[in-house]
């Protein structure tokens, strides 16, 4: 495999491993033995959401892959995908260069669409999928404000970078807040995803370009769910405020007969936080349902 030690380039280095592709390098990091489980992340974030906990957790059973998507954590940017497939094509190259084989793959949130494309272009070869608060159907409505202004010219021009340099950790850690509730951040979260990273300008700008954009892709892709066979695990909190529980996981439990729903009570976005256990016992089940004749 194409793939070389990472070193450190900022004040939250690298954890893992480069795999070089054509038009730059994906940031992989790889714990355990056994069947491969492919993590991805969600929005604004990076691999390191899963090495905090999730991923060790896991490593007693699988050979647990964490992939920061093309532009987040340490990946390189690859132009700037804002699509879920043409993202889903770059970590499926670096997955395949590790010699991952019919993986499980996990996706959180916006990196639950990224799952699903993955799955999309090649349904024979993943082995099943597990979402965590998925963001897979297109929603009601429009975003809100901030999205709608950062993905504009003036916000990707001025007022992005403005947040990046000046925003205040205090800042940061009341954002974070919002999206755990009504769950407490961890101890430590924080400075293990890295502050640097979170408000990195490059990756504000097309995490709010891909957020943006991300209601016409699925609708796009969403037509093609019912033609995937694997099994689908979804744990969903109850209280979550970021992805609509109704609108995403609810709809593809009561569509798709593969799909099987976990609802957390006074759970928000991070059940892998908040229930981590109850996520493992879901990737366990996909595991066991890809198995079974």
């Amino acid at each position: 495999m194409a793939c070389a030690r990472a070193a450190s380039t900022s004040d939250t280095p690298p954890e893992g491993a480069f795999i070089a592709l054509e038009g730059g390098r994906v940031h992989a990091v790889v714990q355990g033995k056994g069947p491969d489980l492919v993590l991805i992340h969600g929005a604004n974030g990076n691999a390191r959401d899963f090495t905090f906990e999730l991923a060790g957790r896991m490593a007693a059973d699988f050979r647990v892959v964490a992939l920061d998507r093309p532009g987040f954590g340490h990946s390189d940017a690859f132009g700037g995908p804002e699509s879920p497939l043409d993202q889903a094509a770059i970590l499926r190259a670096a997955a395949e260069r590790l010699g991952v084989e019919r993986p499980i793959v996990l996706g959180h949130s916006y990196g639950g669409a990224v799952a699903m494309a993955w799955a999309l272009q090649a349904p024979d070869d993943v082995a099943g999928l597990t979402l965590l608060a998925p963001a897979v159907y297109p929603w009601p409505g429009e975003l809100g404000l901030w999205y709608q202004l950062s993905s504009s010219w003036l916000g990707q021009n001025v007022v992005l970078p403005l947040v990046a340099n000046l925003a205040p950790r205090a800042a940061v850690k009341r954002s974070l807040e919002g999206v755990f509730a009504p769950n407490p951040v961890p101890d430590g979260y924080l400075e293990h995803l890295g502050v640097d990273l979170t408000l990195r300008a490059s990756q504000l700008s097309l995490n709010a370009l891909q957020v943006d954009s991300l209601k016409g892709y699925i609708e796009a892709m969403s037509p093609g769910y019912p033609a995937l066979e694997m099994p689908i695990e979804i744990v969903h909190g109850s209280d979550d405020t970021t992805v609509g529980l109704s609108f995403h996981s609810q709809r593809m439990a009561d569509t798709l007969d593969n799909a099987n729903l976990t609802i957390l009570p006074s759970v928000g976005h991070m059940p892998h936080h908040a229930r981590p256990q109850d996520v493992a016992d879901a990737i366990r089940r996909t595991h066991a349902r890809a198995l079974a004749p």
